[in-house]
């Protein structure tokens, strides 16, 4: 399949899930990709396991300089970006590997456990976005998608830092679409539409729960489209990739 070559794409976070399965369907398809990780060994490890244009860079969102440098090095590779996907991040389980069987209240919560999760999740998206947005605006354009989860995941007990994180980084891509309104760059949110296989379920959900999750590919086809000349204009959107074939529909 070809109907993306040609298209230049990088991808935070690429290394494992979501991100993984993102860069998967895009490079069948025919894009150049980048994907970022923050060790060197796992990012190329990940980009060698895909077959097509993928590339990889080292990337550490927190980190002003990282993303800069990484940036740099990605539009070097590439010849510039004509989508960015904000995908990096970490849950729960970073500081409390139990969260679902034994959640913490906001007020036991470690604070550098908070900071890490804030500076990932919230911070990082604001980072390379911040980084990749003038050379698109300045060039032909271009596309930005950010993965966020579902607004109950926001909003549940004892899902403080992850929670918040998640709903700030959605706030500040409502805020990226209306200040990019009207020109060659377009912002979206995306998120899968429940719990989803990835290395932030904790190891002691129970089997029936485990085969109730969505798998990670559920993202391919959303992603995909959204790189595609169809999605040309379509802006300040929040598509559920679960139920992206009827959203689709609707739309047409």
């Amino acid at each position: 399949m070809t109907q993306l070559y040609g298209t230049r794409v990088l991808i935070t976070g690429g290394t494992t899930g979501l991100g993984f399965a993102m860069a998967r369907a895009l490079a069948r398809e025919g894009a150049a990709v980048v994907l970022t990780g923050r060790r060197s060994d796992t990012a190329r490890a990940a980009a060698a396991d895909l077959d097509g244009d993928v590339a990889a860079v080292v990337m550490d969102v927190r980190e002003e300089a990282s993303v800069a440098s990484a940036v740099a090095e990605a539009t070097d590779r590439l010849g510039g970006i004509d989508m960015l996907v904000n995908n990096a991040g970490i849950g729960m389980r970073t500081f409390n590997p139990r969260f679902l069987t034994d959640p913490e209240p906001f007020w036991t919560v470690p604070v550098d456990g908070f900071r890490a999760v804030i500076e990932t999740n919230l911070t990082g998206y604001f980072l390379v976005a911040r980084a990749v947005v003038p050379q698109m605006l300045a060039g032909g354009g271009g596309r930005i998608v950010n993965v966020s989860m579902n607004h109950s995941t926001m909003n549940r007990k004892g899902f403080v830092p992850y929670g918040p994180s998640r709903a700030g980084a959605e706030a500040l891509s409502r805020i990226m679409a209306a200040d990019l309104e009207g020109t060659n760059v377009s912002v979206n949110l995306l998120l899968p539409g429940g719990a989803t296989a990835t290395g932030m379920i904790p190891d002691e959900l129970t089997r029936e729960a485990r085969d109730a999750l969505l798998d990670p590919d559920v993202m391919g086809p959303p992603v995909v489209w959204l790189a595609s000349p169809e999605a040309r204009g379509v802006h300040d959107e929040r598509i559920v990739a679960a139920d992206f074939e009827a959203w689709v529909r609707e739309r047409s």
